[in-house]
């Protein structure tokens, strides 16, 4: 989370548009099969990304102009995801979720 900090510092308004302006989009078949998910915990890991979406919607629709508020909103967001899916996912499918999920995180902010 440490990235999320370090671009509200620089107070790019194009990174905070791109991070906060849609919902994080997740071929859920695709998923289920990188992470070998059983049908249980995929449809907990559906749940845990619909209420993270729910979560970033809530965060577009905030009337707050301060930036870092935004940030550390997003960054809330992003936590509770993650603890949520190490919950639900063992120790392998918990690492490869974090570099599939870093990986959007990092795509998401720098378009």
């Amino acid at each position: 989370m440490a990235m999320t900090f370090g671009y509200a510092e620089t107070g790019s308004n194009h990174a905070v548009n791109n991070a906060l302006s849609s919902e994080l989009n997740f071929d859920m078949r695709r998923l289920a099969v990188k992470l070998d998910l059983t049908s249980d915990q995929m449809e907990a890991v559906q749940v845990i990304h619909d209420n993270l979406n729910d979560d970033l919607a809530d965060l577009s629709a905030c009337q707050s102009n301060n930036r870092f508020e935004h940030w550390m909103l997003f960054d809330k967001a992003i936590k509770k995801d993650i603890h949520y899916m190490r919950q639900v996912l063992n120790d392998k499918q918990f690492q490869t979720y974090m570099q599939l999920f870093g990986t959007t995180l990092h795509n998401r902010i720098m378009k």
